[in-house]
């Protein structure tokens, strides 16, 4: 693990690759990789791309990183798949729209399986996110699966989330109405030379406009629309992107919300390594058994039992 680490820091993509996947396999070396690389990180840029499955967020993904390149920037990509019901890894694999750029130096392109995760969001997500910062990517962006209304994780991993929909997503608006605007710093209705497109425009800016108050934030939520498949609108949703990373680094408030995350991911630790410890009480502590067993049986119940557990040394 030293010589990986040493090896990642001079840059080895090798070697981002291979920890990479000891971070989304949860290793025992995950704590010794994320302290080595803590000094490293910049809070770089993080954009997240979510909406309802086949809005086209893959295909504007690969648009946008076109637009990244272009400016001799770098990016990482995290595409979350609907996880193998069989090995738990990403069912889609590395996308296919985004083969394009597998060639590229400057293009970090890695999927992962959600693996049941709510929200659409793999648990190492963030983790990852912090190896392609410390690795030196100028970018990083994190496609969601499309679970729909759920994906409220983004809002804790992303510094600008674009929230895409189609001309065909009024009953998902309807649905969602409170959550997007809640997720969204931009919306983006692709494939916009379907019918309908202008009619779902109004609708979003009306959605924002209403939401909007005296103490909402300098940065007012936009609506644009784009033929990713066509390159059409893209230029447009990278420059808006790119004034949202300005605007909230400019206000203070990434680095409010950078310290929110932190805390997040402290608690999420904690209780992830309780859970385990818990586990292996269970599995070793005849006390621990004892009560289960009980609790299994209804001689106690459950919330008895968990009381009785708290009460062990």
């Amino acid at each position: 693990m030293d010589a990986l680490l040493k090896k990642f820091l001079k840059h080895d993509r090798l070697a981002l690759s291979r920890l990479v996947s000891v971070v989304e396999n949860r290793s025992d070396q995950l704590a010794k990789i994320m302290d080595a690389i803590h000094d490293r990180v910049r809070n770089t840029s993080v954009l997240g791309i979510t909406g309802p499955p086949g809005a086209g967020k893959s295909t504007l993904v690969n648009q946008l990183i076109r637009q990244i390149r272009q400016k001799k920037q770098t990016v990482g990509v995290i595409a979350i798949d609907p996880s193998s019901p069989f090995s738990g890894g990403a069912v889609l694999g590395d996308r296919i729209r985004m083969q394009d750029h597998s060639g590229d130096e400057g293009v970090f392109i890695r999927s992962l399986g959600s693996r049941g995760a709510h929200g659409g969001l793999s648990r190492a997500t963030r983790d990852i996110v912090r190896l392609f910062d410390a690795f030196g990517m100028d970018w990083v962006i994190v496609e969601t699966v499309g679970v729909g209304q759920t994906e409220f994780d983004i809002m804790e991993i992303a510094s600008t989330t674009v929230v895409v929909l189609t001309p065909e997503s009024g009953d998902t608006i309807q649905t969602m109405k409170a959550g997007l605007l809640e997720v969204a710093d931009l919306f983006a209705v692709n494939k916009a030379d379907r019918e309908g497109a202008d009619k779902i425009v109004l609708e979003l800016k009306n959605m924002v406009h209403m939401n909007l108050s005296s103490e909402a934030e300098a940065w007012e939520v936009a609506v644009l629309q784009t033929q990713a498949a066509n390159g059409i609108g893209v230029i447009e949703l990278f420059q808006k992107i790119e004034a949202h990373e300005q605007s909230i680094r400019q206000s203070g408030s990434l680095k409010k919300r950078v310290h929110k995350i932190r805390g997040i991911e402290l608690q999420e630790i904690l209780l992830e390594t309780l859970s385990k410890d818990l586990e292996k009480k269970f599995r070793e502590d005849p006390r621990y058994q004892k009560i289960k067993q009980q609790v299994e049986i209804g001689e106690l119940s459950a919330y008895a039992g968990a009381a009785k557990l708290q009460e062990l040394p």
